[in-house]
């Protein structure tokens, strides 16, 4: 086979081994089989007649013309996408919203059908930014939305951002729980101390809440609590804060969950950076309504204000930030 001839399924099975280094993970990562995926390795190793890994029983790694293909195969197949996007016409644009209710990334949806009623925007529920920003960097996902500056820095080095909202945080509290007091009545965040709060703690699609949660609590006497099952639909979160009786780590504008207060933390007011979170080099219509939407959001809204005495990460403040 003449270089000029590669098909572009083996360099895009030579891409996911690459970011993978595992040869089993790119595989269910591209939904084939091992044995497909070595063999077209295999083929794309021939037809340019360069070793493009190292593989032993423990590791797999790029030799020097792996890494230099590697850029160059990434740009082939964005180039091949705009191509068969150009002449396919726009398809349905996937949108994770992470949870199915009320949230901002559900407004962002929202206002952008609205400004392209033309466009199919899907929306998608991954409950994770973690596991969401994973499928938009294979390219079974689109968008999502969520606190971008925690994802891995490998992972986020592939994807594009726009911040859309410091998310006020709240907490929720069993019924019954000793600070549970009124809805929406504010609560200091000193009031946790001595407390385990549910952060996601244990589930891999959502390692950037837990990260946020972990550094927010940091030196006030809080902690983050341990593991527990994730909880599918009201019902089965309602009985496990019941089982556990553990508070619970929300934004203000999370569902209200029968059986469970929601109360806004204060003093500080800690904020959640909330971005939209898109592959590098993706284009599409909706996308661009998806920006249009959140501009004209945040700026209505005042979404990107930050209000005086408040918290966030120390990856957008510098450590300068908080209380």
């Amino acid at each position: 086979m003449n270089p000029r001839d590669v098909e572009p399924r083996l360099l895009r099975g030579f891409v996911a081994v690459a970011e993978e280094l595992h040869f089993t993970r790119a595989a269910a990562r591209l939904y084939v089989a091992q044995q497909a995926l070595s063999r077209d390795v295999r083929r794309l190793e021939q037809a340019l007649g360069a070793a493009l890994f190292v593989r032993t029983t423990r590791a797999v790694e790029l030799t020097p013309d792996g890494e230099r293909l590697l850029p160059l195969a990434r740009r082939a197949l964005s180039a091949q996408e705009e191509l068969a996007a150009a002449f396919a016409g726009p398809r349905a644009l996937l949108v994770d919203l992470n949870t199915d209710g009320p949230s901002t990334a559900r407004t962002v949806l929202e206002g952008a059908r609205e400004l392209a009623p033309d466009c199919e925007l899907m929306a998608r529920f991954e409950s994770g930014l973690t596991h969401a920003a994973a499928e938009i960097a294979a390219g079974r996902l689109d968008v999502s939305f969520g606190y971008a500056d925690g994802l891995d820095p490998a992972l986020r080095a592939r994807l594009d951002h726009r911040p859309v909202r410091y998310e006020p945080l709240a907490v929720l509290l069993p019924e019954g729980h000793p600070h549970a007091g009124a809805p929406g009545e504010p609560m200091a965040l000193a009031a946790l101390a001595g407390e385990r709060v549910y952060a996601g703690a244990g589930n891999p699609r959502t390692l950037e809440w837990t990260g946020l949660a972990r550094e927010l609590f940091a030196g006030r006497g809080i902690s983050v609590a341990p593991p527990a099952p994730v909880a599918v639909g009201k019902e089965e979160f309602r009985r496990v804060m019941a089982k556990t009786g553990n508070p619970v780590l929300a934004t203000v504008d999370f569902l209200d969950m029968p059986g469970c207060v929601k109360r806004p933390l204060v003093d500080p007011v800690p904020l959640s950076p909330l971005s939209m979170v898109w592959r590098k080099g993706f284009g599409h219509p909706g996308l661009d309504a998806l920006h249009r939407a959140a501009a004209a959001l945040s700026d209505r809204h005042g979404w990107l204000a930050v209000p005086r005495g408040s918290w966030r990460p120390a990856a957008l403040t510098g450590g300068t930030d908080g209380g």
